[in-house]
């Protein structure tokens, strides 16, 4: 889990979040980051490009993460991050603290994608379903994919149960194909 450039800087923080007793407070930081990461491509391009100098980096996430209210933790190991040209690897570090938070605290992250978004309800029945089947406290990471045309498509850790009509369509494809 905690091989690699992401997973050494991300166990470096974790270390350190949990030492100074703010593991919740980073955690948000770094989700509000991966959030924007998501939703800026001049921010995506910033931390994956190296055409933009140490000194440009290093400014340039201070100032996102100012203006994103981060803690000062967040910022000052970003910093390290950024002079050390380690920012590309933003994303796995992001995802490799998320893996250690869940790990230490006993729970699994499920990632479900589905063609509308969810409602609170199916949000609760979802986790409460794969809580009982996997006997451990889940997060769930929701995304919306317009292309699966319905259902659900669930990933947690290794396992993947792909329910989306998209599937069920191109199963049925094949199968018509083999038959003519």
């Amino acid at each position: 889990m905690t091989s690699g450039v992401a997973g050494r800087y991300a166990a470096a923080l974790f270390d350190l979040a949990k030492d100074a007793g703010s593991l919740d407070t980073v955690h948000q930081d770094l989700t509000d980051l991966k959030r924007l990461l998501g939703e800026s491509a001049d921010l995506t391009e910033l931390v994956r490009s190296p055409l933009f100098s140490r000194d440009e980096q290093t400014r340039a996430i201070g100032a996102v993460l100012d203006k994103a209210g981060a803690s000062d933790l967040t910022k000052r190991f970003l910093s390290v991050v950024a002079k050390n040209r380690r920012l590309f690897a933003l994303r796995g570090m992001i995802d490799a603290f998320t893996a250690l938070l869940a790990d230490f605290r006993g729970e699994m992250t499920a990632q479900v994608s589905s063609a509308y978004p969810l409602t609170v309800s199916q949000t609760e029945e979802l986790r409460d379903t794969l809580s009982t089947q996997l006997r451990r406290k889940i997060q769930l990471e929701t995304t919306v994919d317009p292309s699966l045309l319905g259902g659900l498509v669930v990933r947690v850790g290794s396992r993947m149960i792909d329910n989306s009509l998209r599937t069920k369509l191109s199963n049925m494809q094949l199968a018509m194909k083999g038959i003519g």
